[in-house]
């Protein structure tokens, strides 16, 4: 068992409230609160040592603490101190890969949990939830304009507050437009130079910019698969917006009808029921997968769960058909199973080894 845990994900999902809940249900509220958000916690950490020192018997929170990385290494000597015994809870708005010293500093006694956006298993409303995102002040909010304006409040807070938090002095218009970008690339392969070209920067920033909106969960680089075969095989990574919510603000889609009409409305149903199977399997960033040739054979995710290679097609149609680049994947990858998702409610077969299957009814049985 880790004396350190790093609750981490996107900013406004709910780490404190959880945090907030798992003390007062666990631990009797016998805690010590850091927030680091608020200057008085800031200045009680002016001396850090003797701050977080206290009695060892507390769970020691600390919130928001990508602001102070310089925590890392008072609290491996915290942990590491044999005659007292501490309990760290963490939570921060970066990834483990953006708060490089939480990982190098504090290895063998960190666990990491991420906490997500709503699912549609915590939810079970799919078109409410795909229109609006995941976010909790978003989803839950009783009009379609007051869920777009927070979430448009959402993106100006980010770009010109959470980000130089984390040490990133990037113009909020520049790295604006290369979100903006982004969106018109989402379920695409990731284009550095095209779009560097396009914004007049280096590939190397481009490639800087999707680090952090990556590190800060808003973007997922979907990994490419290799096989041993004799194809060539795409090499860079897909890129999708993880809560649909954002999207949609981004591109100034206010409701499902604006939705419903959107050019590219196939492409966001693959970003979105994505998400929900990356969720509804418990997968790690790690574990996911495309796989595509440049004869345009693909296949949208690849997973090994269970010891089985398993495959998802993600169609927005009602009625889903065996593609030859189905087959391709299936032979070429050696699939025990591929599914097809689609917005439907029915579950049948296409093939032996080919089912469609409703989003809803995947998320409702795991």
């Amino acid at each position: 068992m880790h004396s350190v845990c790093a609750l981490l994900g996107p900013r406004q999902v709910g780490k404190t409230t959880l945090a907030q809940i798992f003390v007062k249900e666990n631990r009797n509220n016998i805690a010590r609160f850091f927030d680091l958000e608020r200057a008085l916690d800031l200045a009680r950490l002016e001396n850090p040592m003797l701050a977080l020192s206290g009695e060892p018997e507390k769970l020691i929170v600390i919130d928001e603490v990508q602001m102070r990385p310089d925590l890392f290494p008072i609290i491996r000597v915290l942990v590491d101190d044999p005659s007292r015994k501490r309990n760290l809870l963490i939570l921060g708005s970066a990834s483990r890969d953006l708060i490089r010293q939480s990982s190098e500093t504090l290895a063998g006694r960190i666990g990491f949990v991420e906490l997500p956006p709503f699912s549609l298993g915590e939810t079970d409303n799919l078109s409410k939830l795909w229109e609006r995102g995941g976010f909790p002040r978003s989803y839950l909010t009783p009009r379609d304009a007051d869920s777009f304006l927070w979430r448009q409040d959402y993106m100006t807070t980010f770009l010109e507050r959470d980000i130089p938090n984390l040490g990133f002095h990037i113009p909020p218009q520049q790295l604006r437009r290369f979100w903006l970008m982004l969106a018109h690339y989402h379920g695409q392969i990731f284009n550095a130079s095209e779009i560097a070209r396009s914004l007049g920067v280096s590939s190397h920033t481009t490639r800087k910019y999707l680090d952090i909106l990556a590190g800060t969960f808003m973007i997922r680089e979907l990994s490419p698969w290799f096989e041993n075969l004799q194809k060539r095989q795409v090499r860079s990574p897909k890129i999708y917006f993880r809560d649909s919510g954002i999207l949609h603000a981004l591109l100034n889609i206010k409701d499902k009808a604006e939705l419903d009409t959107y050019p590219k409305l196939g492409a966001f149903w693959e970003g979105f029921a994505l998400e929900e199977i990356i969720k509804a399997y418990d997968l790690r960033a790690e574990e996911c997968f495309f796989w595509a040739t440049h004869a345009d054979a693909e296949l949208d995710l690849f997973i090994f769960k269970n010891g089985k290679r398993l495959g998802f097609e993600f169609k927005y149609t009602d009625v889903p058909k065996v593609t030859k680049s189905m087959r391709i994947a299936l032979a070429d990858l050696k699939l025990d199973h591929l599914t097809v998702v689609y917005p439907g409610k029915e579950t049948f077969p296409l093939t032996e080894n080919i089912t469609a299957q409703g989003l809803e009814d995947i998320v409702k049985s795991k």
